[in-house]
């Protein structure tokens, strides 16, 4: 069983999220997505966001980041802003 669940990631990942906006993610695969892409990095070298990362996988280490809100999903709207 994963902890947090995707549930839980989700609410996290869209609290930020104002009434009646659409919200930034609507599906696991989004999360999945996420998570792996940030893996990803840490496997290159980033350093970790969270502390007490020693000894974890790089996907828990993703997982634990975007559920304690160290790592951000945007939207594609949101970087077109920039």
């Amino acid at each position: 069983m994963i902890h947090p669940s995707y549930k839980d990631l989700m609410a996290v990942v869209n609290s930020e999220v104002e009434e009646g906006e659409q919200p930034v993610v609507q599906s696991r695969y989004s999360i999945v997505i996420a998570t792996s892409k940030r893996a990803r990095d840490i496997i290159s070298g980033e350093e970790p966001l969270i502390d007490n990362a020693a000894g974890m996988k790089p996907l828990s280490i993703a997982v634990s980041e975007l559920y304690t809100g160290k790592v951000k999903i945007v939207s594609d709207e949101d970087i077109s802003e920039d």
